[in-house]
């Protein structure tokens, strides 16, 4: 882990931005050089961490979490913490992979992951939260602090899917009034995203969706039998992703009816996707073998990084877009056991 340490904060430091020497430790390093002209395009910001990286999100530029898998080392899971000028790891107390991250700008942040553990770190401190199950949380979303989702199944996704809610002690997890209990047996549900409290969609496996109106659970086909594995909204549209050998890419406007197809926008020749993230300007999507499709005016293209040499088999699991137009990307080992090989990629905002 230390070497890994050394080798991001060298590119951070090119970078313009700045890590903690010795990422376990958290110790800090000297600042970055004032005139360090930062890199174009998507960077390797850490090629090699000693686990996979499932997740990335923060709430702006200066706050940035990535969780991942249990790095077998006695501190658990690798959660990484980024303040703008360096990244931390935190301990959570807990073993264990984690595999979604989720928060708000002045707390609590969740991190949902194996066993059915679902943390909120608030304050800078780690909370184990009553959940009604033992099945792997792989997604997390909320409207609000107040109105938080997770949803999940079993390990490695052959059925148990699950919808909770957080009670409204934010202290304990309780299953979802309307879930369908057809959908455990042959299911499992890989991500939940919404456009505001009352336009909530949650994908999974074989192309099964669930969307929440406020008021309803309803039952959904996506229209390919296909597995989705993360879903994300903008101010228009959602967008979903999957696929198991060429990239699947649907996406669906938010003033639809919840009845209406969604349209399959995959990018022509695309690998396998796991993650998207839209945002009003755009938006991206990644998969495997470091493969990155970039939104535009002109629809979904991919972006000619120059990186997949880099990846060998190893995939890129979660992307998110900071405030400023940052993009930021995680993954590592993520189809097989063990989920190691973490990797970290940024690409700067656009002048």
């Amino acid at each position: 882990m230390r070497d890994s340490a050394v080798m991001l904060q060298r590119w951070l430091l090119g970078a313009g931005v700045l890590l903690s020497a010795g990422l376990a430790s958290g110790c800090s390093s000297e600042d970055a050089p004032a005139d360090a002209a930062p890199a174009a395009g998507w960077q390797i910001v850490e090629p090699s961490l000693d686990a996979a990286l499932l997740s990335v999100w923060g709430t702006s530029a200066s706050d940035i979490w990535s969780v991942g898998a249990d790095t077998g080392d006695g501190n658990g899971p690798l959660v990484l913490h980024f303040d703008g000028a360096r990244w931390t790891r935190e301990l959570t107390g807990t073993t264990g992979d984690l595999w979604w991250v989720h928060g708000f700008a002045s707390g609590p942040v969740y991190f949902g992951g194996a066993g059915g553990v679902i943390l909120r770190w608030q304050d800078g401190v780690f909370t184990p939260l009553q959940t009604p199950g033992t099945g792997t949380v792989f997604g997390i979303w909320g409207d609000n602090p107040d109105d938080v989702w997770a949803v999940g199944g079993s390990p490695g996704g052959a059925q148990g899917a699950f919808a909770w809610r957080l009670d409204e002690s934010a202290e304990r997890w309780l299953p979802a009034q309307g879930f369908p209990a057809e959908l455990a047996r042959s299911d499992a549900l890989w991500k939940v995203h919404g456009h505001g409290a009352e336009d909530v969609w949650m994908v999974g496996t074989n192309g099964k969706a669930l969307h929440w109106d406020g008021l309803t659970l309803t039952p959904s086909f996506t229209g390919q039998a296909e597995s989705l594995f993360t879903v994300h909204a903008n101010s228009t549209h959602f967008a979903a992703v999957g696929g198991f050998v060429s990239g699947l890419l649907l996406e669906r406007e938010i003033s639809a009816p919840a009845d209406a197809p969604w349209v399959d926008r995959s990018p022509e020749g695309g690998q396998a996707l796991v993650g998207v993230c839209l945002t009003d300007a755009g938006g991206y999507a990644v998969g495997q073998f470091g493969y990155i499709a970039q939104r535009d005016a002109d629809g979904w293209h991919e972006e000619d990084t120059g990186l997949m040499l880099e990846f060998g088999n190893r995939s890129l699991h979660s992307v998110w877009v900071d405030p400023d137009g940052g993009a930021w990307a995680v993954g590592g080992n993520v189809l097989v056991e063990p989920l190691v090989e973490g990797i970290l990629l940024h690409k700067q905002p656009a002048n």
